[in-house]
């Protein structure tokens, strides 16, 4: 398809008009299950691509750096068995397998929502998503929401205490005219506004272009993941001036559409039905399989492996800190066994995802910790290792993990709160109260039942009781969904 040839990039300007085996899954998916910090080690993967035995993680005190840059890299709906390091029997991940290997591989780690953008929320505010009006969509679907420009963010505050900042890739915080990363604290934006794109024509759910270098509609016709790629290899090797800096890269992959680089019939075809009208065409409904769905997570691993790589070259590698996660639990093709749930429930498998830091010049390789942590913990804790304050009026939900990480500190003992239409679930240590869209209540040992298929309610009553009471309290205090 001569349409989708490669061309060179234009300029910001010129295109202004235009408009995510069985042995190995088992062992690492009891490891996951295990639930608390203090649990035993677990057996690692067999075979002849297992990593190296992880131990319980343990931090290495005594050791000093300088403030570090952040490399923050989301897959777009990757669930929490994708990875080879997380138990996928099919799906090889060896750039990952391999970060993971030189840091710490999270076990019990939360996003902040179950769907896109609330969870970008909680990631940029720090916040629950339900303290922002632009939060309550689950999610953004179009321009009557967004992140207010006023609202602080990881961005605003680490840039205001020195560092240069970008973000790359999926915002869906938002749409122009009034909502924009460079609004919000990035000094760079190059990326897509909406919630999907198809991967080449990057038309998006509306029919609209939504390819941008700043507010600047910018064109480029090959496939997305290949371009965000080159522009975060780009970025990490720059000289930045001797400031640190703040890179959010937030790959599409592998969300649908379910198209694989060179598969340029079925764009096409999607394509087509967009531009006739077809609100659903990016939903891809008919396309994908199980096949489809591994070749894109495998693409996400080599793209991420060559940022690491020009990370690497850059001679910065040593004191950056990357971490690597997903925005929510996985779709219809994903491998999230052994929880129950996928994207948009409060069950594990809509909540539960991958977690891995790496930083050489402060974290020991070959770690797996088993600390329950969620999406806000990890804007709190960058803000501390950056030496950067929250702003006193907006007071942070997540919980900064630095102490943890760097002085071998106890981690805090508080509650994961999650709440999206017709769910609610609070994680208490080891123990999950829940209620879907049946309206039943229900309770959870995580260290015993990762599926969630054990119901303890009704042994446990005074147990649920404190949870509900606590789910509520917090409830209380967040905005009211509209009517």
């Amino acid at each position: 398809m001569t349409s989708y040839e490669h061309r060179p990039p234009l300029s910001r300007r010129a295109f202004g008009g235009a408009v995510g085996a069985g042995a190995a899954a088992a062992a690492v998916g009891s490891a996951a299950a295990a639930g608390p910090a203090h649990a035993a080690p677990q057996p690692a993967p067999s075979g002849p691509e297992a990593a190296p035995a992880e131990r319980e993680f343990r931090a290495a005190r005594g050791r000093h750096s300088r403030r570090p840059n952040i490399l923050f890299i989301l897959g777009d709906d990757l669930g929490w068995a994708d990875l080879s390091s997380y138990g996928s029997p099919h799906i090889r991940t060896p750039n990952l397998d391999r970060l993971a290997g030189q840091g710490v591989r999270f076990t019990d780690a939360y996003s902040g929502s179950a769907t896109c953008s609330p969870t970008r929320f909680s990631l940029y505010t720090g916040r629950y998503p339900g303290r922002t009006k632009g939060g309550l969509a689950e999610p953004i679907a179009d321009k009557s929401a967004g992140l207010e420009p006023t609202h602080p963010t990881l961005a605003s505050l680490l840039r205001d205490s020195g560092y240069a900042t970008a973000l790359i890739g999926k915002w869906h915080c938002g749409y122009l005219p009034d909502y924009s990363p460079t609004r919000s604290g990035w000094d760079e934006f190059f990326g897509n506004f909406g919630g999907a794109l198809e991967y080449y024509s990057k038309l998006g759910l509306g029919g609209e272009y939504d390819l941008y270098e700043g507010d600047a509609a910018y064109k480029d016709l090959r496939y997305y993941t290949r371009i965000l790629t080159e522009r975060a290899s780009e970025y990490v090797a720059r000289d930045h001036g001797g400031r640190p800096w703040l890179l959010n890269l937030n790959f599409t992959t592998p969300h649908w559409p379910w198209i694989a680089e060179g598969d340029t019939a079925a764009s096409a075809e999607v394509e087509r039905r967009i531009k006739a009208g077809d609100a659903r065409a990016l939903w891809h409904q008919d396309g994908g399989s199980v096949g489809k769905y591994k070749q894109m997570v495998e693409d996400l691993d080599r793209s991420v492996g060559a940022v690491l790589d020009a990370l690497r070259r850059s001679g910065q590698e040593q004191d950056t800190l990357v971490f690597f996660s997903s925005d929510n639990g996985g779709e219809r093709f994903s491998y999230t066994w052994p929880l129950s749930g996928n994207k948009a429930s409060l069950q594990e498998g809509g909540i539960r995802v991958p977690n891995i830091v790496r930083w050489p010049a402060r974290i020991d390789g070959g770690q797996v910790s088993r600390v329950p942590v969620f999406t806000p913990d990890w804007t709190a804790t960058l803000l501390e290792l950056a030496g950067t304050r929250p702003h006193a009026a907006y007071p942070l939900d997540g919980v900064s993990l630095a102490g943890y990480l760097l002085r071998g500190e106890q981690p805090a003992e508080r509650d994961l709160f999650w709440r999206v239409r017709g769910e609610r679930a609070l994680r208490r240590g080891n123990w999950k109260y829940y209620r879907g869209k049946t309206g039943r209540d229900q309770l959870f040992d995580l260290a015993a039942d990762a599926r969630e298929q054990a119901d303890r309610a009704a042994l446990e009553p005074g147990r649920l009781a404190e949870l509900r009471r606590a789910w509520e309290a917090t409830d209380a205090g967040l905005l009211p969904y509209p009517a």
